[in-house]
């Protein structure tokens, strides 16, 4: 339970991660607002530099009724959260907070709508025949993507630069004939994210095939290196623009649902 002071004049949103430059979350929301008429509520992009500085940022934005979080804060938050929900705990990894106030005081509840956005985005993507994925990254956004693909039976091997636990592998690991034995790869790293759009992940591409599914949770920019590469040897792309998309209606409904 945490303090504050002043008082509520419009329903403020926002985005806290370090850096913002690659965000669409903001004209997504505003485009929102504008569209629906909904004059009383405005997003904001806070570029806080240690998630220590939560606190100040909520106690001094009283009207602040929830906000998403990026990289790289979707785990460092866990510990200031008053609450979370069955499947964010689970995920180990929170994207979305709202924000509870009473006259003198705040909780805050995490959610992870990354979850929400991923699956709904890849659905149709997936054939019976797709049982392995390989995630790149390790990070908040690769725990929500692996949450979803457990529960439709995948086998799910993490790459890391420093791998650590058993299901993890190094770049240097990957070779063609575990790129062929894997049909979705899943970029979760920030690797060819604005501004740094020449780098992509070092794996070996001359392997992929029509077969592949290579989805990328960058969105911007719209394809990346990693999606090119894939697509020059006849895989399947796909970018992050509609899950980031559907996972901020999802927000957006956790925000202004009174039973959450």
């Amino acid at each position: 339970m945490n303090k504050f002071s002043g008082s509520a004049v419009m329903k403020g949103y926002g985005l806290i991660g370090f850096p913002l430059t690659h965000s669409f979350s903001k004209q997504f929301f505003i485009q929102k607002f504008n569209r629906e008429s909904l004059s009383d509520c405005y997003y904001e992009n806070f570029p806080i530099q240690s998630i220590d500085r939560l606190h100040d940022l909520i106690a001094g934005k009283p009207e602040l009724s929830g906000f998403n979080v990026t990289i790289p804060y979707k785990e460092k938050i866990l510990p200031l959260l008053d609450d979370q929900d069955d499947e964010s705990r689970e995920i180990g990894a929170v994207n979305t907070v709202k924000i509870y106030r009473t006259e003198k005081t705040y909780r805050m509840k995490g959610f992870n709508t990354d979850a929400y956005g991923f699956e709904a985005s890849i659905l149709t993507f997936l054939r019976p025949s797709h049982r392995r994925a390989l995630i790149l990254g390790t990070g908040g956004a690769s725990k929500a993507a692996a949450f979803v693909l457990k529960n439709h039976n995948f086998r799910i091997t993490f790459v890391s630069r420093h791998p650590s636990e058993q299901n993890q592998i190094s770049y240097k690991d990957l070779s063609a004939g575990i790129i062929s034995e894997f049909q979705i790869i899943v970029n979760a790293s920030p690797a060819g994210m604005f501004p740094d759009t020449g780098s992509f992940p070092d794996i070996p591409y001359h392997a992929l095939n029509s077969g592949h599914i290579l989805y990328d949770l960058v969105y911007n920019p719209s394809v990346t290196k990693f999606m090119e590469k894939g697509k020059a040897m006849g895989a399947t792309v796909i970018n992050g623009m509609d899950m980031l998309r559907l996972q901020a209606e999802r927000a957006w409904e956790i925000w202004n649902d009174p039973e959450l």
